[in-house]
């Protein structure tokens, strides 16, 4: 709040008070670094995930062009890294999609097939941002540096949820956003380890070093840095957020019928449940909710507005019919018992109200009762 009042210079400007913002930037780019295993000056601020998304990539992609027009992602990553491939490709890049197994999961022996002379990056999400599935990132990386190709991971969904170091996942670049832990919405970051090639994105007045123009957001940068620290202090809480998370998704099987969960029962955040409920809409489920007091998405946040089916869901083989009706829950340290008992107590009712209304779940259940009959 400070940097809001009394200390709202510009870091740029050569000014007492603009001295005093330059120094709460350094100082919140030197926590962010401590806490992802990172040096100060690998650390540069973007005003969004998206933007550190499109930033590594394009900027990647553009400075080794000359060594390869190869690039390599999974189908189900986030749309700010796949539109990014899409733009590449239009620009005479050519992308690799891997495909990802039931359970969610990038195998590595699927990028050791695909990988090439020609290949220059390699960009896998280290945990999916509608499933919630945590990816093998460094035997990703392994496989990429193996083959001269450069490594960035989106761990926007990670970072603050399960330990992230940069040495221990061997990526050269990685991106995370504000808002998923806590901190204001308009604040992310790219880190670019030292020696990557990487072309600026935005061109300006010479800021972050000379990689990326724009007035510094110093206050919410700074609240990003406290909210990591926080984040991170606050893993400890992790066993419970998981607990939850596993009695509501108990508890929604055991009380609602042709249910399923999607993603790996193990390998997923702590917080995130994604079930899919056949024979209803996700929106109209989304609509009775909200009407009680529940928050869930559909899939991602940023593509709410949609009605496609998940791409997520459809790359790990759910039916367009099953992913239409599909939820997603995401639980942390705020949320209580009282919390999961509501939504046991709210959402089945819901689900079968829709279903009484759906000719298609009546002609089924008339399907199976005369099934039952016959046998």
């Amino acid at each position: 709040m400070p940097f809001f009042g009394e200390l709202y210079g510009n870091p740029s400007s050569a000014y007492s008070i603009g001295a005093q913002a330059a120094e709460a930037l350094a100082e919140a780019r030197k926590t962010i670094a401590s806490l992802l295993g990172a040096k100060s000056g690998e650390i540069y601020f973007t005003a969004s995930g998206s933007e550190a998304d499109n930033w590594a990539i394009k900027g990647a992609a553009q400075a080794l062009r000359e060594k390869g027009r190869h690039l390599i992602t999974s189908k189900f990553e986030h749309h700010a890294v796949l539109h990014a491939m899409e733009s590449l490709e239009r620009d005479g890049f050519e992308v690799t999609y891997l495909d990802v197994n039931e359970n969610g999961i990038v195998d590595p022996a699927a990028l050791e097939k695909a990988i090439r002379p020609d290949t220059t990056l390699v960009a896998v999400m280290l945990a999916n941002n509608e499933i919630g599935t945590i990816q093998p990132i460094a035997e990703i990386a392994e496989i990429a540096h193996r083959h001269k190709a450069v490594c960035f991971t989106d761990a926007v969904q990670a970072v603050g949820n399960i330990p992230v170091n940069v040495k221990d996942l061997g990526v050269d670049m990685l991106a995370l956003s504000g808002h998923k832990i806590h901190a204001p919405k308009g604040i992310g970051v790219l880190y670019i380890k030292t020696g990557t090639r990487v072309r600026t994105l935005i061109d300006g007045g010479g800021q972050e070093r000379g990689r990326r123009g724009g007035t510094e957001n110093v206050a919410f940068a700074a609240a990003l840095a406290k909210a990591l620290s926080i984040a991170v202090e606050r893993m400890e809480d992790n066993a419970r957020v998981a607990a939850l998370r596993d009695r509501l998704a108990d508890g929604l099987l055991a009380r609602i019928p042709y249910a399923r969960i999607n993603g790996d029962r193990e390998k997923r955040l702590c917080g995130n449940l994604n079930i899919s409920f056949e024979f209803v809409e996700g929106e109209s489920l989304l609509l009775w909710l909200d009407k009680n007091g529940i928050c869930a998405s559909t899939g991602s946040a940023c593509n709410s507005a949609s009605l496609e089916p998940s791409h997520v869901l459809l790359s790990i083989g759910l039916p367009a019919e099953k992913a239409h009706g599909s939820l997603r829950f995401t639980l942390s340290h705020e949320n209580t018992e009282e919390d999961v008992d509501y939504i046991l107590d709210t959402l089945p009712g819901i689900v079968q109200r829709l279903r009484d209304m759906s000719p298609l779940y009546n002609s089924s259940m008339a399907r199976i009762a005369d099934v039952a009959v016959r046998g």
